[in-house]
């Protein structure tokens, strides 16, 4: 018996090196087994781990499906409930030996208390924060049990309620006591302008126990003091915790590699002295490959790693990490116009091209890692450089920001503070400091992180929202009080002190504000004066910022997404389940109203439903392409929002299901590397060429045919122009008075195309003289061929007219379009691929076309 127990430990040991790991360290992953019960009912159930109180007890048919219809209303009881979670985990006496044990929670949601065989270990109190418990003391040959209870979020913050003598403005958070304020978790799991109410609780990230000799690594900072393209010098900074009680002679070994091959190992002597070690090492790597933003090139990582190791080489404990070798400035300086703000990546311009993002999921857990891939593919898809993590939401998981690392998105992250004030107190404070200090010591490594934003609009809410009418003078200036202290103290101090090369801002927009025409000039904007000011998109040519970092458009998601949360007996816009699927009290409504000042508006639902997509894309388009038009003026344009959490009438452009809405495809458009675009203003036709290459292309071709909806070609025109690099350019001009007849304007448009000096196509697009509603379009029938195939089909169609805004429709949620809500021209064959592991050749899936002129 006691050689069997060898010959294992031996496997063991070398099964362990194999994966690069010491026999000195084990970590268990602590995720079966686990049950759970309303807070003291002892009604014990499987539980998922990790998991969310909500998806057990759907899980287990305990709730009804809280998107379908009004269910939601059928789920709050949950939030007014204490949860418990337990488990067991066996330990041989070998591995309860071990000189040092850590449990690692990675992730409790919200206020839980902790016992490991009958001890209280951990009261958490924070969603945003990892806990690390040591248990050595605690831990048992045999069975160890695991216990957590949660409290209810709600009942827990009553008492800070009840005694803070005002109610915080959190209007988002649907409840008419709003305690959301005072509790360190998802602000959006309270509700939102477009969030379902889901108030939960649960060990949502996992649960870890590391047994380990000697020491561990706490942390891993791979710092970039300086970049270029001749070389890149690196500060590895290690902090290394000792558990013995006298010093141990060590060495440090630090390596960094490119694609497999090393490229520099340093290996440093050290004495690691009981309790927390501090070790640097500087490493030059000359001639570096730099990470660049999708569209200017590979975002190269090279992969850094580090082994703490004893005397006679044996590996205490090890960690690894990758990182792009590149610098991203933010310069927000004051000019002639105001206060520019842009990113300056590798000492280059960059205009922002992107979109806000919210968590893809109510329930956190649902988000598996294939969502988030496919999150990133529809990200490079649609031509965007990056993407803003709005503070409303949860700082993401590890693999989100790998991934945008990996496929050269750069992330504006905020810290997770909107559209409230907060309180200020010293515990309060205390829990932000702990949340800041332990999500950028976890997010600084990497190269997708641009920058750190304090909040979302507080500063604006505070100055611009009527608070000051609301509440009394004392604690309206108690807001600017706690405000500085949050986001003008706290914070921006944290970020300093563990992440100083990045650039922080309290909050977005920092000064600039919609309303008022002064401040356009200042910084970025949220511009909301399109939907909640009821402002035709035309205004959006000429209320510019230095950088739009959100505004939007609202639309339902096509009639297959409507199909899952209502009946055809709710197919109205006033049913109670469309308005329980609209969180913006005024939103159908307002869609109506722009959908009357450019469309006819259509009598039949599902025709209003996809009209709106259409309404959506295009004026968000002309939104787009108006900042672009603009540089270097204005420098970005992330448009609110990417995607949905939930089901839901929304600004998205990217469904909850991963159908791409008409704006997700004219954001492709918009966000084209190289674009063509026309527009009138101050009675000229103008013509402009917009690069993000950072090459000239010189000796291009533009072409000009006006050609009428038949197909009849009117008026062609051609010119030879030249597009420089990272730029917009005005390159033709003509009077609009002769561009075009009264008829040719409501009958005709112009196709725009740019051809390089060898006839390939760089850029087509077409240009209408007037709104959709004054166009005389025509009556057709579009003729379509289908190929079915396994996992995809291709649709070819044609139109002897043109068939305006054309959307393909199938009824498979999640489907690909290489393209869709597009103007087919007249003559024109255009072939679809639509692709999705749900086809198959022998299904026949119908496809559905509709056009504009069908809709009236």
């Amino acid at each position: 018996m006691k050689r069997l127990k060898l010959i294992f430990m031996g496997l063991y040991a070398a099964a362990l090196s194999a994966l690069g790991q010491s026999p000195a360290s084990q970590v268990l992953h602590l995720d079966k087994g686990w049950s759970f019960s309303e807070g003291g009912k002892d009604k014990w159930q499987e539980a998922t781990v990790p998991g969310t109180v909500h998806q057990d007890l759907l899980r287990l048919k305990l709730l009804p499906d809280p998107f379908f219809g009004t269910n939601e209303q059928q789920v709050q009881w949950v939030e007014d409930k204490d949860w418990e979670y337990r488990t067991s985990f066996t330990l041989t006496q070998e591995q309860v030996d071990h000189s040092g044990a850590l449990l690692e929670f990675k992730g409790l949601d919200t206020y839980a208390d902790v016992y490991l065989n009958g001890a209280l270990i951990l009261k958490a109190e924070n969603m945003f924060v990892g806990y690390e418990v040591p248990v050595k003391e605690v831990l048992r040959a045999g069975e160890n049990r695991l216990n957590i209870y949660f409290y209810s979020p709600i009942n827990k913050t009553l008492p800070q309620w009840d005694s803070n003598g005002f109610d915080y403005p959190a209007d988002n958070d649907h409840h008419d006591k709003h305690t959301s304020v005072f509790t360190r978790k998802a602000p959006y799991h309270y509700g939102w302008d477009w969030g379902i109410r889901m108030v939960g609780c649960g060990v949502w990230r996992p649960i870890e126990l590391k047994l380990f000799e000697v020491a561990d690594i706490k942390d891993y900072y791979v710092r970039q003091l300086s970049i270029s393209r001749d070389k890149a010098e690196i500060s590895n900074e290690l902090e290394v915790y000792s558990i013995e009680d006298t010093d141990t002679q060590a060495e440090v070994v630090f390596t960094c590699s490119l694609k497999g091959q090393e490229v520099m190992v340093n290996k440093v002597p050290v004495v690691l002295t009981p309790g927390k070690n501090l070790v640097k090492s500087d490493m030059t790597i000359l001639n570096p490959s730099l990470w660049m933003p999708h569209g200017w090139g590979e975002a190269t990582l090279y992969d850094f790693k580090t082994e703490v190791r004893k005397a006679g080489g044996q590996v205490i404990d090890q960690v690894s990490c990758r990182s792009g070798l590149r610098t991203v400035r933010v310069v927000n300086e004051e000019d002639k116009d105001g206060k520019s703000f842009y990113f300056e990546v590798n000492g280059i311009p960059l205009f922002a091209k992107g979109a806000n993002y919210i968590p893809s999921d109510i329930i956190l857990n649902n988000v598996k890692e294939e969502d988030y891939r496919r999150l990133f593919r529809n990200v490079k898809a649609a031509n965007m450089n990056m993407i803003r993590i709005w503070g409303g939401g949860i700082y993401e998981e590890d693999y989100f920001y790998q991934l945008a690392d990996e496929n050269g998105i750069l992330v504006w992250q905020d810290f997770m503070f909107a559209c409230t004030s907060y309180p200020s107190d010293p515990a309060f404070l205390n829990l932000v400091e702990q949340e800041a200090h332990y999500n950028i010591r976890r997010l600084r490594n990497h190269a997708s992180i641009a920058m750190w934003c304090g909040n979302n609009e507080i500063i604006e809410a505070i100055k611009y929202w009527g608070w000051d009418k609301k509440f009394s003078k004392e604690v309206h200036q108690g807001m600017f009080t706690g405000y500085n202290k949050l986001f003008r103290t706290l914070l921006p101090n944290k970020v300093k002190e563990l992440d100083p090369d990045r650039f922080y801002l309290h909050s977005s927009p920092d000064s600039a504000n919609w309303g008022r025409p002064e401040s356009w000039g200042w910084g970025d904007s949220h511009y909301w004066g399109v939907w909640y000011g009821v402002q035709p998109f035309e205004v959006l040519d000429t209320r510019l910022p230095r950088f739009m970092s959100e505004f939007g458009f609202q639309a339902f998601p096509e009639m297959k997404v409507i199909s899952t949360f209502a009946e055809p007996k709710d197919y109205a816009l006033e049913s109670e389940v469309m308005k329980a699927h609209q969180k913006s009290s005024t939103g159908n409504s307002i869609i109506r109203t722009y959908m009357d000042m450019y469309y006819h508006v259509p009598e039949k639902f599902e025709d209003f439903v996809y009209v709106g997509l259409v309404l959506q894309g295009q004026g968000m388009r002309h939104g787009m392409e108006a900042h672009r038009r603009n540089r270097p003026y204005c420098m970005g344009t992330l448009y609110w929002q990417l995607n949905d959490s939930w089901p839901v009438v929304s600004w998205s452009s990217v469904d909850y299901f991963g159908n791409w809405k008409a704006l997700h495809y004219q954001a492709q458009r918009a966000f084209s590397p190289l674009l063509v675009n026309a527009i009138e203003e101050k009675g000229k036709l103008n013509f402009y060429l917009i690069s993000d290459e950072l090459n000239d292309r010189n000796n291009l071709t533009l072409e000009s045919r006006m050609v009428d909806f038949s197909g009849k070609v009117l008026k062609k025109e051609v010119r030879k122009v030249n597009m420089k690099a990272n730029s917009s350019t005005c390159v033709w001009e003509q009077d609009s008075a002769s561009a075009a007849t009264a008829q040719q304007r409501t009958d005709a448009l112009l196709l725009l195309t740019l051809k390089d000096s060898k006839g390939k196509v760089l850029d087509k697009q077409t240009f209408y003289f007037e709104k959709p509603k004054a166009l005389n379009l025509p009556e057709t029938t579009v003729k379509q061929k289908v190929k079915y195939m396994d996992g995809a089909c291709e649709v070819t169609l044609t139109s002897d007219k043109l068939a305006k805004d054309l959307f393909i429709e199938i009824p498979v949620q999640g489907a690909q379009f290489t393209d869709n809500f597009f103007d087919l021209l007249p003559g024109e064959s255009k072939t679809i691929r639509i692709t999705s592991p749900l086809l198959k050749k022998t299904d026949k899936t119908n496809i559905r076309v509709t056009h504009l002129r069908q809709t009236y």
